[in-house]
């Protein structure tokens, strides 16, 4: 009995006290825990309610509710556990909610900075809410002053950018076809620098396009060993996804090169096997880039799902040697009798690499008879063969092809991936940049089945926020900015097609953006511009090896 509280042992002997010991113990756990028994009240501002809820991270959904405050989640369970009000009510029943899509290759800058094109439609209707811009070795190092003018004029997603080496290259060299002097290369690592503090995710590549293709590895290595103590992430179109210079697996061997000497990770930009001769080499480049992570290299890609790309025509068939220096020079090639033997050699073996003259579509030229027109009809017109007439409409000027150069085999080996991504690489003229996420959907999720919606969801959120160390976005979690879609899984379609490439997609019923709606049911709200420039963590994300399976390269 002495080891029994003295207040007990009183209350067995007098009923009064034990009666009142009865009513201090409720009154006292009713003080201590009553408000989460009976439910404080949550004031929220909107809440989404009645939905099948994929939080981002690759498990099977839950039925749960949503609640948002100011840009914020400030709930992620069931409502009816907790007493809640709340400004707006989303009613998401007979729909799935995600993540808002992040999108890792755009080319959208043009309509971010146009004053009625800036909510980016196109993306929001794919539930897309992220884009990165500056890919291909585009991106400007004056990333400040950018975002400093898309923050003042307000944008409908958010963006994040990277610094592109092809841009340096031009601010420092112009488009030269030569090495960079010591003089030069420390000016392009200064230029690089100043993009990675003004906030750049990393260092973009197109080492296929001028003047990336004028650059040796060691030069890129040198300007990619500058982003290493900003923990950025090395981004590449690499030198070839195909047979024009050293080779598909050669370029993702110098890609994985660059990555391993500047001690940074590596993401392959729209991974592919393009043209012929390629084709099934898919088995090995992945092969190749799983022996790096074994390794302990963090290496990822990302794809977009359709069997044609989109480039301008002179990048598909012209010999990279003829596109050096200004465009007047390049024309004076085109033009030049000496040259036109080597040259129409060059193009002849582009055109039949890329699967011949009849799988590239004239998407824009300077003479409109020949849009949505194939090189082969376009021959047949100017009664001329496929290499002189894609010379002739080189001379008119500038001119887009889609080019069906890849095929299914390739393409799913590389979707299987745990590391693969989802992207667009989206552009004008291909219905890339309206359609690609809902055609992933529909055509690998929900017709093939290559992938279940949740590992689709992880492919298009987390792994991609993750991956770019994107501060507390890609997840439905409480604390994590409320980047939320809510999609109708029977009617998430691409409407957009390669002849009429600017369809809007539909299904996407609702779309928040940093907590305000930019789209309600299925309505644009023209009003609300609450997209930001969005900024990576600095060092490694922790989080990357657990959510891809490998290790994470320390520099």
């Amino acid at each position: 009995m002495r080891l029994r509280w003295t207040g007990a042992v009183q209350a067995e002997r007098f009923p009064v006290i034990r009666l009142a010991v009865c009513v201090s113990w409720i009154f006292a756990f009713w003080i201590a825990w009553g408000s989460d028994a009976l439910g404080e009240e949550e004031k929220f501002d909107i809440i989404v309610v009645g939905g099948l809820v994929y939080d981002g991270s690759g498990v099977p959904p839950i039925d749960a509710s949503i609640g948002i405050r100011g840009d914020r989640i400030a709930f992620v369970g069931d409502a009816d556990s907790v007493t809640w009000t709340a400004d707006k009510i989303i009613d998401a029943s007979d729909h799935f909610v995600s993540p808002g899509f992040i999108d890792p290759h755009t080319h959208s800058l043009f309509d971010l900075l146009h004053p009625i094109r800036r909510s980016n439609v196109n993306y929001l209707t794919q539930g897309v809410t992220t884009v990165f811009e500056g890919n291909d070795g585009g991106g400007t190092p004056f990333i400040a002053k950018l975002s400093q003018k898309l923050s003042d004029q307000g944008i409908g997603t958010n963006v994040a950018f990277f610094v592109g080496h092809g841009s340096v290259r031009r601010n420092v060299m112009g488009l030269s076809a030569r090495a960079p002097t010591n003089e030069e290369l420390e000016e392009m690592k200064a230029l690089v620098e100043q993009g990675m503090r003004e906030g750049a995710l990393g260092l973009s590549t197109g080492l296929y396009y001028t003047p990336g293709n004028y650059s040796t590895t060691d030069e890129v290595v040198a300007l990619t060993k500058v982003i290493a103590p900003f923990g950025g992430i090395y981004e590449s179109h690499i030198r070839d996804e195909s047979s024009y210079q050293m080779g598909f697996l050669a370029a993702l061997e110098e890609a994985l090169d660059v990555g391993r000497l500047a001690g940074v990770p590596v993401h392959v930009g729209h991974i592919k096997a393009l043209g012929v001769d390629v084709w099934g080499d898919s088995t090995a480049a992945i092969a190749m880039i799983e022996e790096a992570q074994a390794a302990g290299y963090t290496v990822t890609a990302d794809q977009y799902p359709w069997t044609a790309s989109g480039t301008h025509l002179r990048n598909a068939v012209m010999p990279r040697w003829a596109l050096a220096d200004s465009e007047q020079q390049y024309q004076a090639r085109l033009r030049d009798t000496s040259l036109r033997e080597e040259i129409l050699v060059a193009v002849r073996d582009n055109i039949r690499r890329r699967g011949g003259a009849k799988a590239l579509l004239i998407a824009t030229c300077e003479d409109r008879r020949f849009v949505r027109k194939t090189l082969a009809d376009a021959a047949t017109i100017l009664r001329l063969d496929a290499a002189e007439a894609a010379i002739e409409l080189l001379k008119l000027g500038s001119s887009r092809v889609i080019s069906f150069n890849m095929n299914d085999g390739d393409i799913e080996a590389f979707m299987r991936q745990r590391w693969v991504m989802t992207s667009s690489d989206g552009n004008e003229r291909h219905p890339r940049k309206y359609a690609s996420f809902p055609r992933k959907y529909e055509e690998y999720v929900q017709k093939r089945g290559l992938m279940t919606i949740e590992e689709f969801i992880r492919k298009s959120t987390s792994l991609t926020a993750q991956t770019f160390r994107l501060n507390k976005r890609g997840m439905l979690k409480v604390g994590y900015y409320a980047d939320i879609i809510v999609v109708d899984p029977e009617n998430y379609r691409a409407n957009a097609t390669y002849l009429h490439w600017n369809r809007l997609s539909s299904g996407v019923r609702d779309v928040l953006v940093n907590g305000q709606l930019a789209i309600h049911k299925h309505r644009v709200v023209q009003d609300r511009f609450a997209g930001r420039v969005l900024s990576p963590l600095k060092g490694a994300n922790t989080d990357l090896a657990q959510q891809t399976g490998f290790k994470r390269l320390l520099p």
